[in-house]
């Protein structure tokens, strides 16, 4: 994954190429930025839409897609 463009705020981490997460070839493992199990909750946002009532951001369906690939490939 590539941020958007090298100048911040655009590579808001200074990452060289613009990187923004690497996996790897088999998909088993994944290392992003930014972390976005910092962003689960609409107040670590610093701004939400005041329309959505949400408890949890939409950043919590990687996690959700995290454990149904674990259920699926579990014996």
């Amino acid at each position: 994954m590539k941020y958007s463009y090298e100048a911040y705020p655009g590579n808001p981490n200074g990452s060289d190429h613009a990187t923004a997460g690497i996996a790897s070839a088999d998909g088993r493992h994944l290392a992003i930025m930014p972390h976005i199990e910092r962003s689960l909750k609409p107040w670590n946002w610093a701004h939400y839409p005041a329309d959505r009532k949400d408890d949890f951001t939409p950043w919590m369906e990687a996690f959700v897609n995290a454990k149904n690939w674990v259920d699926s490939h579990s014996s």
